[in-house]
């Protein structure tokens, strides 16, 4: 077996350890988790009270409300991506180590998305009936955040990594990300509204599909470069 290929069990293995122990993190801080959860349900829950219930004016805002409340949740919980492990210098072990910072930042980005993208996917369906969703369109919901989550916070890992340890990194985060978040909030919400209409919504999927994965082959490397800056 050649040296690169005794590498690439070592370099998966560290980073589904770093995974693994932001994991752990988070299963001893809940409100961490809790947190963009409640957010999520509370705008999607309190904004059928404000607007009335016109079961046309529900199911015409549904898709954007519920995909504008998923981007913001996302938002509330990147700053703290990277801001741990610059605090108790475990960000220095990692930029020090001998495994890809890159595969490093991704495992980060893996446990990110598992503790604040998979819950709104999974709670969506009840939320969505608020709207008087048909099952078809909340099929379709849970299919964009799926995708559109993971964008979100691969593109969330570079902002986290640029702002990591700056005073006011929220507001300047949510600068950062939120241009690139655009397609993502566009293309997610008018699939859903075209699902619940009764239309094709292959391009819309096709296209956060594809946004997804060149997402997950430059954001880690991005990521990885912004750490090494801003810890110079």
């Amino acid at each position: 077996m050649s040296a690169a290929e005794q590498q690439i069990p070592g370099v998966f293995t560290g980073m589904m350890a770093v995974a693994r122990r932001d994991l752990l993190l988070a299963w001893k801080r809940p409100g961490d988790v809790l947190n963009p959860l409640f957010f999520f349900a509370m705008v999607a829950t309190l904004f059928p009270l404000s607007v009335g219930p016109s079961i046309e004016q529900l199911e015409l805002s549904g898709p954007g409300v519920l995909w504008v409340a998923a981007l913001l949740a996302m938002l509330l919980s990147l700053n703290s991506l990277f801001l741990t492990d610059h605090e108790d210098g475990s960000l220095e072990q990692m930029l020090v180590s001998p495994l890809p910072l890159s595969a490093l930042a991704l495992g980060k980005t893996i446990a990110h998305w598992l503790t604040s993208g998979l819950p709104l996917v999974l709670v969506s369906p009840l939320l969505a009936m608020t709207f008087r969703m048909p099952v078809a369109a909340t099929s379709v919901l849970m299919l964009t955040l799926l995708l559109g989550t993971v964008s979100l916070s691969l593109l969330g890992s570079i902002g986290a990594a640029l702002t990591v340890g700056l005073q006011r990194s929220t507001a300047l985060l949510s600068l950062l990300i939120l241009p690139l978040a655009m397609p993502v909030l566009i293309f997610g919400a008018r699939t859903v509204s075209l699902a619940a209409a009764g239309e094709s919504v292959a391009g819309g999927l096709y296209f956060l599909a594809a946004y997804a994965v060149l997402a997950l082959s430059l954001a880690p490397f991005a990521a990885a470069a912004a750490l090494r800056i801003s810890n110079e």
